[in-house]
């Protein structure tokens, strides 16, 4: 199995833990799943129109507490598979010194970015990986692998995905200019 390089710039709305079969062994570390969900009646739910998730298992310093402090780390991922339906990428490990990744974990909300028209072939760059959508309504998440000067295109107009020049392993979608 090949390994990949990726970039995590969000998370999605919904985490899970699960443990081996023994919780009890303290030797076993519990596996962390993190997927897109939406905002129904008050409660954040998974509503997949397509069904997926990363999986975190395994990793040293990866703290469940505080998965925010690993956006814009650099992971060494397995390549994506399908298995039962679903979509799944594993992390492995955190490299030490960040390096130019292969691909960027992306996650994006319709309330941030506009109402994402993921029926139509035209609303993201080939080639990007859609891992999970959830969708309740008007509300909207998507979890993609994204390549370096990928975009997405919403109501709102074309994002694309552009690394930092002096941060080639950090990166952030930006709304291109409309002229007038």
């Amino acid at each position: 199995m090949a390994i990949m390089l990726v970039t995590v710039t969000g998370f999605g709305s919904v985490w899970q833990r699960r443990f081996g079969k023994d919780e009890n062994d303290q030797r076993v570390r519990p596996a962390y799943f993190n997927t897109t969900g939406v905002p129904v009646n008050g409660t954040m739910r998974t509503r997949p129109k397509i069904a997926g998730h990363v999986r975190f298992s395994g990793v040293e310093d990866f703290d469940p507490l505080r998965p925010f402090a690993m956006i814009n780390t650099v992971f060494e991922c397995a390549e994506p598979s399908v298995w039962n339906g679903q979509n799944k990428v594993r992390f492995k490990r955190i490299l030490r010194d960040p390096q130019q990744p292969d691909w960027f974990l992306v996650v994006v909300r319709a309330a941030e970015i506009g109402h994402l028209d993921a029926g139509s072939s035209r609303w993201r760059s080939e080639g990007t990986l859609l891992i999970s959508f959830s969708q309740y309504y008007n509300q909207q998440e998507a979890m993609l692998l994204m390549r370096a000067k990928s975009w997405l295109r919403t109501d709102f107009g074309r994002f694309e995905l552009r690394p930092f020049v002096n941060w080639p392993w950090i990166a952030r979608l930006e709304l291109e200019r409309v002229e007038v």
